[in-house]
């Protein structure tokens, strides 16, 4: 073999050596790049249509695939997203927006005006659960293809706050799948949950069954990529409502996030190898409504008359339940009892109005007797069991308490959906709710849970309660823009709808988070935690493979003379 020969065989063997190498190299870095996160929770989200449904579940799972003009961090503080700035014009009752350049959908198109513009208003529509939200809104223009201009009815200086759970859908994705208008979900049936999504957001759909799994992979062509680094390859989001069982698919290793923990199993949680907790405050009060329009309570023994009708009725359901056994017992110390429907964390809080009554059942019982109910009275008890942190557990406390009381209450267990329907529809006597503020403001309470069922206000107040003064006063807080004067407002609000205790207020929902050690997910104030935004410890790199051993090359020889043969 001449030299040449020689040299060419070692360099051929190197290239093999290094190819082999950086082959071995990349699918290292691939694998010590890509996660797969297993995320369950006690329910799903009701629908893929993000304007169909204004449901906490339903925004947290389509705030991966969506994205809204303006969101919010873990701690609830305000943050660019389709949107790089805000203000307000000269003219106080326009708001403009700037949209982020160079955005794309899952498929490739790029994000335009257009897309605002038409999910603005589909966001508005007859058939949107998030119209309430935008009710303020005169017109959506706009001046040129990077700016989008919001006019309002009246000034609304909360206009911003109130989009970030608004998302943006492609115009010609939706037209072209017969979304151009929200279609709400329909509880029990989900056949007609939508199942299919395109948004901007940090991952997109691969596949979905209604109540039972919902894949979604990287969205490589994600905008905050280059601010936030997410080894997040893939997401498989599973319900799973028993709670024993989602803590079992922890343990087990068929889970690696839990959003719902088990207040009764934190413990167990906290004692799990590679498993850690995360636990901290919502954003959410969990509280009673009750009947108080109707004529006489459909599921009562009372006929003619309401009880709920009566204050001391209603106050009598307030110091029956003895909230501190409930965060002892059936909470585990996991809430904080509170006399009021809303976090401390919003705008015009009352703190001094925030007492809770000393619980007593005999004192209850005295109120409903001097109402001119004696014996007590019979009801029918609404609840979800499958939304709130031990919301079953809360009704069967309740029943118990109140049974003490002379209210002899029977509770029915519906799903989330179900459950909504009927609250919604004013056809509950008595039922559990649990209420997020995402504007951080206490108007948002008082125009949903307050105000009465007109032009798109009240649509969650399902008591029957209407006050005249108190719909003009909220009305006013949308365009009061003397900060003295509506905190005023807000006081004023406070004080007349806690002195109708149309609601019983029970607590404050504390959230605790599981998941393995290689992921850290903070506790989001309003329970929307982002997975992109988790920090994830990279998959360790496999063994790296052993070099491939080259054969020595054979001596050189004088020119090109052949070897001498063997004789």
């Amino acid at each position: 073999m001449s030299r040449r020969s020689v040299a060419l065989a070692v360099l051929s063997a190197l290239s093999m050596l290094m190819s082999a190498t950086l082959s071995a190299a990349i699918l290292m870095t691939a694998a010590a790049e890509a996660r797969t996160v297993n995320w369950v929770r006690d329910g799903d989200a009701l629908t893929l249509d993000p304007h169909a449904a204004n449901e906490g579940p339903t925004h947290t799972l389509n705030h991966h695939i969506y994205e809204p003009l303006v969101t919010r961090d873990a701690q609830g503080k305000t943050r660019p997203a389709l949107a790089t700035a805000w203000r307000r014009l000269e003219d106080p009752q326009v708001w403009e927006f700037k949209l982020r350049p160079g955005v794309q959908f899952h498929d490739g198109s790029p994000l335009t005006i257009d897309d605002v513009l038409f999910s603005l208003e589909r966001a508005r529509s007859e058939t949107s659960d998030m119209r309430g939200l935008l009710a303020g809104i005169a017109a959506v223009t706009a001046p040129d293809t990077a700016t989008i201009r919001i006019s309002t009815k009246s000034r609304d200086p909360l206009l911003p706050i109130r989009l970030t759970d608004i998302m943006i859908m492609s115009r010609a994705w939706a037209i072209a799948n017969g979304l151009a208008e929200p279609r709400r979900p329909v509880a029990g049936d989900a056949t007609t949950s939508v199942e299919r999504a395109m948004g901007t957001g940090a991952f997109q759909l691969v596949s979905r069954k209604a109540g039972e799994r919902t894949e979604l992979i990287r969205n490589e062509r994600y905008w905050g990529f280059e601010r936030e680094k997410s080894n997040i390859a893939r997401i498989v989001y599973r319900p799973i409502q028993a709670d024993a069982a989602r803590l079992d698919a922890l343990v087990k290793g068929e889970a690696d996030f839990v959003q719902d923990v088990p207040v009764d199993a934190l413990q167990a949680a906290g004692k799990v190898a590679g498993v850690k907790l995360n636990i901290g405050a919502e954003n959410r009060a969990i509280f009673f409504g009750l009947n108080v329009g109707a004529g006489e309570l459909p599921s009562s023994d009372v006929k003619g008359r309401n009880p709920f009708a009566d204050l001391r009725v209603r106050q009598a359901v307030s110091i029956a339940i003895d909230r501190g056994a409930i965060q002892r017992t059936v909470m585990r110390g996991q809430s904080l009892p509170t006399g009021i429907i809303a976090p401390p964390s919003i705008n015009g809080y009352p703190a001094e109005l925030d007492k809770i009554p000393p619980p007593s059942s005999e004192a209850a019982k005295k109120l409903i007797a001097d109402a001119g109910f004696p014996n007590g009275f019979t009801l029918a008890m609404d609840c979800p069991n499958d939304r709130y942190v031990n919301d079953v557990g809360i009704c069967n406390a309740v029943v118990e308490q109140l049974a003490k009381a002379g209210i002899k209450a029977r509770v029915n267990f519906r799903t989330k959906g179900e459950h909504f329907d009927i609250v919604r529809g004013g056809r509950s006597d008595m039922y559990l709710l649990g209420w997020g503020v995402p504007t951080f403001d206490s108007e948002y309470v008082f125009r949903a849970l307050f105000h009465s069922r007109q032009g798109g206000a009240g649509d969650w107040n399902g008591t029957g309660y209407a006050d005249p003064e108190v719909d003009k006063l909220i009305a006013s807080l949308a365009i009061e823009q003397n900060l003295d004067t509506r905190r005023e407002t807000l006081a004023t609000l406070w004080k007349m709808v806690q002195a109708a205790e149309i609601y019983v207020p029970l607590h404050l929902q504390t959230l605790a988070y599981a998941m393995k050690d290689w992921i850290d997910v903070p506790v989001d104030i309003s329970n929307t935690p982002k997975l992109w935004l988790a920090k994830v410890k990279p998959v360790p790199p496999p063994p790296a493979p052993e070099a491939p051993k080259v054969a020595p090359a054979a001596p050189a020889t004088n020119g090109d003379a052949q070897p001498p043969r063997s004789q």
